[in-house]
């Protein structure tokens, strides 16, 4: 039976409750967690404090028009909540039918910016952030794909993607799109990479920075290039392409000069990691603040000078506009390496580590209103906290912890904040800085949301792993564990591979879900894994196939041995990415003593197949460098060192492949030689293939079916 799903009244009307404190509707739960559950949950973000502290806007994400395994369409509004003793209702701020993202506060928090597409194309809007009709700010021909708004309010910082040689002229690079459309041949030549990146072939435009301002006609106000100075440093993209945002730029408090992170998007693109500060300030040469030599081969790493061949982003300024604070990593080429927060002085350059003893790496920077403390989040043994650090000092202390902080905004003592967990997609809370512990929900969790719905309980564990060094891990009994019982396991490896299958909320990989087909889950934080102090993410570099194979390995016994509800034959190892590359590597390298295989089934989603080819095939090249210690002509023993199509004729268990046709971080052509390969060895395999989808799954409706087929193959194999 398909489950019911909250109206979005009784959404709100339990979020109302949940922020009283008063009970949530109780009744008992029937059943466990779904992906047509995770799909149809309110989704809240981007939370914003007004300055005095005394409202929060946020976001809120919600499904329409689905029925049976449609989910139906995903719209997201912005709402409003007081955080006084009597406010409790949030109240809607954006029209019902608009879909919208971004959301910004002015600086003195009477104004509510955001990103919406109702003209057709992209734009900033603006309403009073009390609640009012919003009106369109910006009037341009082209997609906005990002803002900031100046701190006196008066313009806009945007970014456009735009080709190079027309400059500021925007119809120049609408003619010549649409020129494009009408042209008889459809081939493209290109002369350097990038040739394609993410999920996009590039078409020769970058993601350049404008300055205008808020306007109610339709024609745009004077505006002008920022990045149009470069010269000798670029062009690059800025903000960043394909992920990045307007936390890579800022305005000075006088609103006379911007800083930005680029990196050129010169032929070396494709393989460097270099991204410098640029100061621009109108009438003056652009000024790069992170690397004033460029015809080094190579610089301290952050120097006392601040210069730095590696990857230097968000810049923040300091309140009189004196100091600028941001991140740096250390090593030219690594894209995993540790973000160091980083003081530099504007007048004279001089430049510091503000923590050079926190073995964390720094998500972001809010810096306090008295520039004393710098506020961000950083993985840590399994968990996403939220940490503040004293910019004098660099002495750090934990504010928030218990799950993954998301998203966070200060305002004087007030401190809200988005939290996810293995249990619950993100909710805002309230607290204070003074007493960060009396903390109280603003959002309902998904508990009060799913009332008919349990979750599996988790735990945290750790055993001696490679070398006999500390290894991490967690443990989720399913939905409706009973003492006594030996449940199927449901064994998931993280990608990245650095990165960490921690106390946090997923859309794609959630425990949650196989929890609740009745399944447990075990997930091991191997070496190369994040939040564990650098040299454990370091690890992995170079042995791919061996160090976390180990960890694996005796977490797996490990979790087996402590947790006797673990039913050690009938368990699946599924994997997407690297977590699909080990994957295919255990399917030729981990045989038990007698030589059967560990696990009854597998899962690889967009695995890495060939490390030989995949240096050849993916775009970010500086990733596959790094790894295997070069290019594939100057190391090609580092690529086959563990490669798993060197070990096929052992694999002998059934396996599910699982590939995206605009995945080119791991492309289509390693799904492709896995289920050949498989297929022609007569193991029993499916491909499952997703002809509009990347490296992940986002489409609603696909993820239901994602979810369908890989429950149906665990059941095939493992039973419930």
């Amino acid at each position: 039976m398909k489950p019911a799903f909250l109206s979005t009244s009784l959404g709100l009307s339990l979020a109302v409750g949940a922020a009283l404190g008063a009970a949530a509707p109780q009744a008992e739960a029937a059943r466990g967690f779904d992906v047509r559950d995770m799909q149809h949950l309110a989704r809240v973000s981007s939370p914003l404090l007004s300055p005095d502290g005394a409202f929060v806007v946020f976001a809120r994400r919600e499904m329409s028009g689905g029925n049976g395994d449609d989910p139906g369409k995903a719209s997201t509004s912005l709402w409003a909540r007081g955080l006084g003793a009597g406010d409790a209702a949030p109240k809607r701020l954006t029209p019902v039918g608009w879909n919208v993202n971004s959301p910004a506060l002015s600086a003195d928090g009477k104004w509510l910016y955001f990103l919406g597409a109702q003209s057709g194309i992209q734009q900033v809007y603006v309403m009073p952030a009390t609640g009012g009709a919003p009106r369109q700010a910006t009037h341009y021909p082209l997609d906005i794909g990002s803002f900031k708004v100046s701190p006196d309010g008066r313009r806009l910082a945007v970014s456009m993607e735009v080709f190079p040689d027309c400059g500021a002229d925007i119809d120049c690079t609408v003619k010549r799109l649409e020129q494009r459309k009408q042209a008889r041949s459809s081939g493209v030549i290109h002369d350097q990479l990038f040739v394609r990146h993410w999920d996009t072939w590039q078409d020769g435009r970058h993601s350049r920075l404008f300055v205008t301002a808020p306007s109610t006609g339709k024609n745009p106000p004077t505006t002008f290039l920022v990045d149009s100075a470069i010269g000798s440093f670029g062009p690059g993209n800025v903000p960043s392409k394909p992920f990045g945002g307007n936390d890579e730029y800022a305005w000075s408090p006088d609103g006379q000069s911007i800083v930005f992170a680029m990196r050129p998007a010169d032929r070396k693109e494709a393989w460097s990691t270099n991204f410098d500060l640029f100061e621009y300030r109108a009438g003056q040469p652009l000024k790069n603040l992170t690397f004033d030599d460029r015809t080094a081969t190579d610089a301290p790493s952050p120097g006392p000078q601040g210069q730095n061949r590696a990857w230097d982003t968000g810049p923040v300024f300091s309140a009189d506009g004196g100091k600028l604070y941001y991140r740096a990593m250390r090593r030219p080429g690594f894209e995993a390496d540790r973000f160091a927060l980083m003081e530099r002085d504007l007048a004279t350059g001089a430049t510091r580590e503000i923590a050079p003893d926190w073995d964390r790496s720094a998500d972001g920077i809010v810096l306090s209103a008295d520039g004393r403390t710098i506020y961000t989040t950083a993985q840590d043994l399994g968990q996403h906290p939220l940490f503040a650090v004293d910019v004098a000092s660099g002495q750090v202390r934990k504010l928030v912890g218990d799950g993954s902080v998301s998203a966070f905004e200060v305002a004087g003592d007030t401190l809200v904040f988005a939290r996810n967990t293995l249990k619950s997609g993100d909710q805002l809370f309230a607290t204070t800085l003074s007493d960060p512990s009396a903390v109280r929900a603003l959002t309902p969790s998904a508990g009060d949301a799913l009332p008919d719905v349990a979750f599996g309980d988790y735990e945290q564990f750790s055993f001696p792993g490679w070398n006999g060094e500390t290894v991490h891990g967690y443990v989720v009994k399913p939905w409706n564990y009973q003492e006594g019982r030996r449940y199927p396991v449901a064994f998931l490896i993280h990608g990245g591979p650095q990165g960490s299958f921690g106390d946090g909320w997923s859309y794609r990989w959630n425990p949650q879900t196989y929890a609740g087909q009745g399944y447990a889950v075990v997930m091991i934080d191997f070496h190369g894994s994040t939040g564990y102090g650098q040299a454990f993410t370091d690890a992995i570099t170079g042995n791919w196939g061996s160090k976390p194979l180990v960890d694996l390995q005796k977490g797996w016994a490990a979790a087996q041995q402590r947790y006797p509800f673990l039913d050690g034959g009938r368990a699946c190892a599924l994997g997407a990415s690297y977590g699909g590359y080990m994957t295919n590597w255990i399917a030729g390298n981990w045989f038990e003593a007698d030589g059967s295989a560990p696990f009854k089934c597998l899962v690889t989603h967009n695995g890495v197949f060939d490390t030989r080819s995949m240096g050849l095939v993916t775009e970010e090249l500086w990733f596959s460098e790094w790894e295997f210690g070069g290019t594939v002509a100057d190391n090609p023993e580092g690529y086959e060192k563990y490669n798993p199509a060197r070990h096929i004729q052992q694999w002998k268990t059934p396996m599910l492949v699982v590939s995206g046709q605009n995945d080119f971080r791991v492309p289509i052509d390693q799904s492709l030689s896995a289920f050949t390969a498989l297929q022609r060895a007569g193991i029993e395999s499916k491909l499952l293939y997703f002809p509009d989808e990347n490296h992940w799954v986002l489409k609603p409706a696909n993820s239901v079916l994602w979810h369908d087929t890989v429950n149906a193959w665990l059941r095939q194999h493992i039973g419930q």
